[in-house]
């Protein structure tokens, strides 16, 4: 017990770093690709690198976690994303846009590695309690995410007393929280999760092996449960990725100050993280589906916000606030919700390559949102950004359909994965 009590506080150290560490350079990696570059477009490309990379990297660590343990998979992801930052300093350096694309790429890995922190938080708990356990990670972010952007002026003031470009200065910072983090994975005891993960075989059983990426995607693809559950993690990254990584830019445009942009970033990121153990607690209490339907509500309020904020003749920082605020809170609803519904509706042998491939999906799936989003931007405004979100979502809820009728509801109890499918022979799904 003491030993999952201090990997758990380690997992939260390393969130807590890796948090302040993407936020940092959250608010400017846009503003640089756009002073770079000299294009707007090349904004949503910045951040589509790094959302790019996670997804690139998602599943190869998952499949080390596999392999080596969640110990090694963290560390790896954590140290590549110190190395990441550390490039975007030498491409902002020399100006050359391709070389810092890499750097941003790079720093994806920290994103990807501390997604998988929270399914290593679930290795360690009751499979009662493993939405709290989930959201408690999750939430560790909260502190570093949202201190991280108001780091960005300081950041800028200390890459300027360094000869640096000013809006570099907080890839510094980014690179200090990483290797901090880093630190911090590196000293989790080996094998915790392979005991713990033992723990739950029955007596005189040996665990299946784990299967392979294509056995656990056709396993997944044939039940509407799991994949409504990945299709949920996808989208929500989706829709938030695309608003997201445009209102610091449409701000600029606005000509509000960097402060501004910094304080709207934070209050977003706060709603990311700072309710989770709430959302945890609810998809423990009531099933993760009444998480994700409560978390389709506040999407809709966000988009409806951000239309009117498009219509507006100026934009209102209180109305941009809010609508950034609810859009983090949407997404939290939808990871967590998706991400406890993956969990307890799929086999042992099948969780390890699903989280991964559904990690994976989901930063590709904001990658591409985010590639585009400059475009639309520059072609459509703020309004064409919220109709994007908008037709994300019509997707999410055409995958619910069939899932509804299957999922557990408050009062009605729904088998998880490992009761449904213990019958199931690893050569029907090979």
């Amino acid at each position: 017990m003491k030993t999952r009590t201090r990997a758990q506080a380690k997992l939260i150290i390393a969130q807590l770093f890796s948090g302040a560490g993407i936020a940092s350079g959250y608010a400017v990696g846009g503003l640089l690709a756009e002073e770079i570059s000299g294009r707007t477009a090349m904004a949503g490309f910045a951040q589509m690198s790094v959302i790019l990379g996670a997804g690139l990297v998602a599943y190869p660590l998952a499949a080390l976690a596999g392999r080596r343990g969640r110990r090694t998979a963290l560390t790896l992801g954590f140290g590549i994303g110190t190395l990441g930052a550390g490039v975007v300093l030498l491409g902002v350096a020399v100006q050359f846009l391709p070389l810092f694309m890499l750097g941003m790429m790079m720093c994806g890995s920290s994103t990807a590695a501390g997604l998988q922190a929270r399914y290593a938080a679930v290795d360690l708990a009751d499979p009662a309690a493993a939405g709290r356990a989930m959201s408690l990670v999750v939430w560790a972010t909260t502190i570093g995410s949202v201190l991280g952007p108001s780091f960005t002026e300081p950041g800028a003031r200390l890459g300027d007393a360094l000869g640096m470009n000013g809006l570099a200065g907080p890839y510094l910072i980014s690179m200090t929280a990483f290797a901090l983090a880093t630190l911090s994975a590196s000293t989790l005891a080996r094998g915790v999760e392979q005991d713990t993960a033992s723990n739950t075989q029955p007596a005189g059983t040996a665990a299946p092996a784990t299967l392979k990426l294509g056995a656990a995607l056709r396993f997944a693809l044939a039940r509407p449960v799991p994949l409504f559950a990945i299709v949920t993690v996808i989208t929500g990254q989706m829709m938030m990725t695309n608003v997201m990584v445009m209102t610091p830019v449409h701000m600029d445009h606005q000509e509000f100050s960097l402060g501004a942009i910094g304080i709207v970033v934070s209050i977003h990121i706060a709603g990311m993280y700072a309710l989770s153990p709430v959302f945890g607690w609810m998809a423990d209490r009531w099933g993760p589906g009444t998480v994700i339907a409560a978390g389709t509500g506040v999407f809709i309020l966000t988009i409806t916000l951000g239309v009117i904020d498009a219509l507006a003749p100026v934009s209102s920082m209180v109305l941009l606030s809010v609508a950034l605020l609810l859009l983090g809170v949407g997404w939290s609803m939808f990871l967590i919700g998706g991400s406890a519904l993956l969990t307890s509706s799929v086999p042992s042998h099948a969780k390890i390559p699903l989280q991964g491939a559904s990690d994976s999906a989901m930063n590709l799936g904001g990658a591409l949102m985010a590639a585009m989003a400059g475009t639309v931007l520059e072609t459509s405004g703020f309004l064409g950004i919220n109709l994007m979100a908008t037709g994300v979502l019509l997707i999410t809820l055409a995958f619910s359909v069939k899932a509804i009728p299957l999922m557990r509801w408050p009062g009605r109890a729904q088998p998880t994965g490992e009761k449904e499918d213990a019958g199931l022979e690893q050569s029907q799904v090979r």
